[in-house]
This record gives C-alpha cells, sequence and structure tokens, in this order.
C-alpha cells in the first residue's frame, strides 16, 4: 500500500503559510520597537526574524522534537490588551 502524501504535504504548507505570517508580523514589530528605541527587542526580534528566514528557505528544520535539547519554557503569555500609540 502506498502511504498517501496528501495530508503530509497540506500539513506542510499549512505550517510554512503560518511561518511566513509570523516572519511578517516579526518585521513590523522591529519597526515598532525600532521606534521605541528598544535596542535589546529589536535584535531579539530580527533574530527571530531570521530564524523564520532559515526555516522558509529549508536553512533549518521546523522542529527538532525528537533531538536533546532546550525545550520552551511553556510560560503563559497572555495579551496585554489594545496597543495603544
Amino acid at each position: 500500500m502506498i502511504p498517501n502524501s496528501t495530508g503530509a504535504s497540506k500539513k506542510d504548507a499549512q505550517a510554512r503559510e503560518k511561518i511566513a505570517y509570523i516572519r511578517q508580523m516579526l518585521g513590523e514589530l522591529r519597526g515598532v520597537a525600532t521606534n521605541e528605541g528598544a535596542d535589546m527587542l529589536c535584535y531579539l526580534i530580527e533574530m527571530a526574524f531570521a530564524e523564520a528566514g532559515d526555516i522558509l528557505s529549508g536553512k533549518r528544520q521546523l522542529s527538532f522534537s525528537n533531538a536533546e535539547g532546550n525545550k520552551p519554557a511553556g510560560m503563559p503569555v497572555k495579551p496585554s490588551g489594545k496597543v495603544q500609540f
């Protein structure tokens, strides 16, 4: 029996779309952080932007779930509400 790769490719395409969206949002957040003079936030956002780009270009895997390494802390992140400019 030949496995159906359509489901896997659709899931991969959806993951790539989500990473592309995250990368776009990071670009916008960098602009906000720059305008506020938040240098450390700019640096961290740029690192996340580069990571997303590496994932999209295939230079880095999306997940290292089977490899040993540091896991995310899983701390709850709550939206602060409306952003006031």
